[in-house]
């Protein structure tokens, strides 16, 4: 089911669009960050607990 707001009738993008388009935003942004060599921020589920995962693969625990 899609409902549409006013903001998606005034600028002719869906709610799924934006997400999808959001999505591949935060994708392209990892992808430039690993290749500059800069650590990408992540959320591990299994400790609940957030780090910074280097493109070496090492993972910083945060707090």
């Amino acid at each position: 089911m899609t409902i549409i707001n006013e903001l998606d009738s005034t600028c002719g993008i869906s709610d799924e669009e934006l997400t999808h388009r959001f999505k591949e935003s935060i994708r392209i942004d990892d992808e430039i960050r690993r290749i500059k060599g800069l650590p990408v921020a992540r959320y591990d589920d299994e400790k609940q607990q957030a780090y910074l995962e280097y493109p070496d693969g090492r993972r910083e625990y945060v707090g």
